[in-house]
């Protein structure tokens, strides 16, 4: 086989190229640190790389989420535990109101307090967050959820809030509506209500009663009408008899699965009422309150059973904060767990990624090494052999 000096040389050459090139491509690894500098060099690895950034971005974005709502949750939670103590404040002074002893003055008093115990629960309602959005306000967090005008406070928000993803399969509510937390909360007991006629003269009082068999109450309103002190009857709103019997100071009536206790002797013609429970603001209870004790025509029973009342749904209004803050906690110890559980999986994606795409500097300097020896080889070769001629030889 013949091999012209012209081919010899193309080869020679290049080989000193291609020698060139790996010594350029480890170069550049070395200075940048990346194995993968294109995806022609190894396009599965690459797709590889591009996928676990995707995850990893994604990852990153569910943590950031967790912040967020972290931060407006811990404030909520803080406006509930205010708010909590605005209506437990509210509860002490509604029981120092129930005395008999007070005159109406000093239930004024108590009543003026209770008008600045409301201001205050509505403008912690209306707390914001650090960018000034509403915390209960739901999706209009732009918009003012609550506005007082007199003893009347109307919500104004969103009956619904924005969901968080925390998680590739985690989502949470990142707050609570107004309409939740303060607005629907249930009247009386939960079940019924209790009030006492305004025309009534004698001296007893009605409880907020319990409900002893659920199976057999009809949601309706019943009247308890007494014929004399000691005979009532109750009738429903069709005017149907449903329970009869004799009184006495204390006793309970009983009737449709519900029992009341009255205290005090009614005067013949009074009547009582037991309704079904609707639902109630914490705002309209602290407003009823004050207006009950701001009053100076209730008698002794109507403010007893009024007060009764308030105390009743005060406690129903602080049992759902409860629930609301108890619900919160258990979203922010969610996000607690997602947060943590996503370190783990970047610090995983980043060791998959790194393995992947970063350069190995021992091999690679082994690797630049042996390459510069071979295109050191490959000149100092090329430049002894491209001496060699015919011509040399001949005299």
């Amino acid at each position: 086989m013949r091999i012209s000096t012209v081919t010899f040389q193309n080869d020679a050459l290049g080989q000193m190229e291609t020698l060139q090139a790996d010594l350029s491509k480890t170069q550049n690894q070395l200075a940048t640190g990346k194995k993968l500098q294109s995806a022609a060099e190894d396009p599965a690895g690459m797709a590889q790389v591009n996928q676990l950034n995707v995850q990893l971005s994604a990852s990153q974005q569910y943590v950031t989420n967790g912040n967020a709502a972290t931060s407006n949750l811990t404030l909520e939670e803080q406006a509930l535990s205010d708010a909590t103590n605005v209506l437990q404040s509210a509860r002490d002074l509604a029981v120092q109101a129930n005395n008999s002893a007070l005159s109406a003055s000093q239930r004024q008093d108590i009543a003026a307090q209770l008008s600045q115990q409301l201001q205050d629960l509505v403008a912690i309602a209306n707390r914001t967050d650090s960018n000034g959005n509403y915390l209960f306000a739901g999706k209009a967090d732009t918009t003012q959820p609550f506005s007082q005008s007199g003893g009347s406070v109307g919500y104004f928000g969103a009956d619904s809030v924005s969901q968080v993803q925390i998680s590739a399969n985690q989502r949470i509510s990142a707050g609570d509506t107004g309409s939740s937390v303060f607005m629907n909360i249930p009247a009386g007991n939960g079940t019924f209500t209790t009030s006492v006629a305004a025309t009534n003269t004698g001296t007893a009082s009605i409880s907020t009663g319990t409900v002893t068999d659920p199976s057999a109450w009809v949601p309706d309103t019943y009247s308890i009408s007494f014929s004399s002190p000691t005979q009532y009857q109750v009738t429903n709103s069709g005017g149907t008899v449903v329970s009869s019997g004799t009184f006495s100071d204390g006793d309970a009536i009983s009737f449709k699965g519900v029992q009341v206790t009255i205290t005090g002797t009614p005067a013949a013609g009074d009547q009582f009422t037991v309704a079904k429970a609707g639902t109630a603001s914490a705002f309209s209870t602290l407003s009823s309150l004050v207006t009950t004790l701001s009053s100076g025509t209730l008698s002794t029973a109507q403010l007893t059973t009024q007060i009764g009342g308030a105390l009743e749904q005060v406690d129903a209004a602080i049992t759902n904060l409860n629930n609301v803050s108890a619900s919160v906690g258990a979203r922010l110890n969610s996000i607690t767990s997602s947060q943590s559980s996503a370190q783990s999986i970047q610090t995983n994606l980043q060791t998959s990624i790194s393995q992947l795409s970063d350069v190995d500097y021992a091999a690679a300097i082994t690797q630049l090494n042996t390459e510069e020896l071979s295109l050191q080889a490959a000149q100092e070769s090329y430049a002894s052999i491209a001496k060699l001629s015919l011509f040399n030889f001949l005299h």
